[in-house]
């Protein structure tokens, strides 16, 4: 679990121009909802733009501070300017501590130099460097690791060899065998032997 705090306060004013004005004040607004009623907040975009550079953030059990009030959030979706480093509105998500969420952790690759295939000269490259799992919010991982030690070449891995942690399932895979996507394949460069 992770230890972001992000401060916020409840905020009545809302539409357009009201967003128009917390932003232009340096806020960003942004709305919690999940298991009570939904609550419009605001927060400074410089204190979340700071936390958005840890990709761990997305993947995290955050602390939402509302008035001094703590509640258990994840982030579901933020709208980001596409040209200044200003995030236009953010929404949370409460979690319950028994009820599963679904949310999306990064991939990470390791040991591919340990694998024959790297031996060999080939190279690997990724297709998704995200998944979205569905567990408990008490094993939500920060990232899952996918081993590459035994990899040969022209071989492409899929969701269903991610080694998940107990209690993590692939949201994909539980719709069926036909959403087992690929996440990144083995090849042997041009003019490699």
């Amino acid at each position: 679990m992770s230890n972001f705090v992000v401060e916020a306060v409840s905020r009545e004013d809302q539409g357009k121009g009201a967003s128009r004005r917390l932003r232009h004040e340096g806020l960003v607004p942004g709305v919690v909802y999940g298991s009570e009623t939904p609550v419009s907040i605001s927060m400074i975009n410089k204190d979340l733009i700071k936390q958005l550079s840890d990709e761990t953030f997305f993947s995290s059990i955050l602390t939402l501070k509302i008035d001094g009030k703590e509640e258990k959030v994840i982030i579901k979706d933020l709208q980001r300017h596409p040209a200044k480093l200003l995030i236009m509105h953010a929404d949370f998500q409460r979690v319950v501590s028994d009820q599963k969420i679904k949310i999306t952790v990064p991939l990470q690759f390791a040991n591919f130099e340990k694998s024959a295939a790297s031996k060999a000269a080939a190279k690997f490259a990724a297709e998704s460097n995200v998944v979205e799992v569905l567990c408990l919010p008490e094993n939500l991982p920060e990232a899952l690791v996918v081993d590459l030690t035994n990899v040969e070449i022209g071989q492409t891995l899929h969701l269903s060899d991610i080694s998940m942690p107990e209690g993590v399932e692939v949201a994909a895979l539980r719709r069926g065998g036909d959403h087992n996507q690929g996440i990144g394949y083995i090849y042997s460069p041009r003019g490699a032997k």
